[in-house]
C-alpha cells in the first residue's frame, strides 16, 4: 500500500475539542477521511512560489515577550530554525467551518513551510490515528464517539493533512502516523464518557515513543531533524496545571538534551475573544482586531516561539 493510500486512511482523533474545548484552538483535529470516491471541497489555494525579495529584512520589535515582526513568514520561521533543533514540535490551529476561504494552517505549512526542512528533516509524525481493523469493534466505538467533536471542523482539513504527508514523502521526509495497540483501544472504550480525555495522554505517550525511536536512528547523524505536526496542546513546555500528561514536550526535551522547540502556528483571522484564547500569554500582546501585513513571532520562553500568520488579503 502506498503512503498516499494509507494517509487516505487515517482516522483523525480530536485533541481540544475531546477535552471540552469543541471549536477553541487548542489542538482540533481533521475529521476522519471520506470514503473513496466521496465529494470533498477543495482547500483555497496559497502560492508555494518564494517571496520576491530574497535579502531578508532586519525584524521590527514589537512588544513583550520577545515579540519580533517579520517581513514574510519564511523569514520568522528561519529564526526558529536558528537554533538547529533535533526536534521541531509544531502546534497548529485548525480550520473550522465557515473559514474555508482563508488559507489555512495546514496549507501554509505544506506549501511555504516544509520544503524549508529539507533536506535535514528525516521524518514527519503526524497527530492522526490510522484504523487498520485488527483492533475490531473497538477502533469503531472510537471514530464514531469523534463524529460530534468533529462536526465544526472545515470539510478541507482531511484533504490538506493528506496533502501534507504526500510533500513531505516528495521531499524525502518519511511521513509517520500514530497507531494505538489494540489495548489501548480498548481503555479507551471501557472507560466510557471519560474516553475523550483519556486520549489525551495516549497520544502524547504514543508520540513520544515513537519520537524516541527516531532520535535513536538518527544518533550517529545530530543535525538531522525529527519533526512533529499536531494541534496546540501536546508540545507544550510548560502544560497547564492538570495536563501535564497531555504533553510530551519535556520528555522530549530532555531526550534531546535541551535540543527540542515548541512551535505554535497561528492564523490570525481564527482568533476569537475567548477563554481558551485568552488564555495564551502572548493574547493580550497582539490586537486581533487589525489587519498585520507581516509575520509576528513571540518568544515567550526559552526554546518556545508562536508565529501568527499574516492576515489574508
Amino acid at each position: 500500500m502506498t503512503g498516499a493510500m494509507r494517509l487516505l486512511r487515517l482516522v483523525a482523533l480530536t485533541l481540544s475539542a475531546a477535552a471540552g474545548c469543541a471549536g477553541g484552538p487548542a489542538s482540533p483535529a481533521p475529521p476522519p477521511p471520506a470514503a473513496s470516491g466521496a465529494s470533498v471541497a477543495p482547500a483555497p489555494a496559497i502560492s508555494s512560489a518564494p517571496p520576491a525579495e530574497t535579502a531578508a529584512k532586519r525584524p521590527e520589535p514589537c512588544g513583550e515577550l520577545g515579540c519580533l515582526l517579520f517581513d514574510t513568514t519564511e523569514d520568522a520561521f528561519s529564526e526558529v530554525l536558528r537554533s538547529q533543533p533535533r526536534i521541531l514540535a509544531v502546534g497548529e490551529t485548525h480550520a473550522q467551518k465557515g473559514t474555508e476561504g482563508i488559507p489555512s494552517t495546514t496549507a501554509r505549512f505544506t506549501e511555504r513551510l516544509l520544503p524549508m526542512l529539507a533536506p535535514r528533516a528525516t521524518d514527519l509524525l503526524l497527530e492522526l490515528w490510522i484504523a487498520d481493523g485488527k483492533c475490531g469493534k473497538a477502533e469503531k466505538q472510537v471514530a464514531a464517539a469523534q463524529k460530534p467533536v468533529t462536526a465544526p471542523q472545515a470539510e478541507t482539513n482531511q484533504n490538506e493533512f493528506v496533502t501534507l504527508g504526500q510533500k513531505s514523502k516528495s521531499l524525502g521526509i518519511e511521513p509517520h502516523v500514530l497507531k494505538p495497540s489494540c489495548e489501548e483501544y480498548d481503555r479507551i472504550v471501557r472507560a466510557g464518557p471519560d474516553g475523550a480525555e483519556l486520549m489525551l495522554p495516549t497520544i502524547a505517550r504514543i508520540t513520544a515513543a515513537m519520537a524516541k525511536r527516531f532520535l535513536d536512528q538518527n544518533q550517529a547523524s545530530p543535525d538531522k531533524l525529527l519533526v512533529a505536526y499536531g494541534g496546540l496542546m501536546h508540545n507544550d513546555l510548560s502544560p497547564r496545571a492538570g495536563r501535564e500528561s497531555w504533553s510530551f514536550g519535556p520528555e522530549l526535551q530532555a531526550a534531546t538534551g535541551g535540543k527540542y522547540v515548541e512551535l505554535d502556528l497561528v492564523v490570525p483571522e481564527y482568533i476569537k475573544d475567548e477563554e481558551s484564547w485568552r488564555a495564551f500569554p502572548w493574547y493580550a500582546h497582539f490586537d486581533r482586531s487589525a489587519r498585520h501585513p507581516k509575520a509576528t513571532l513571540f518568544h515567550p520562553q526559552p526554546a518556545s516561539y508562536v508565529l501568527i500568520f499574516p492576515s489574508a488579503r
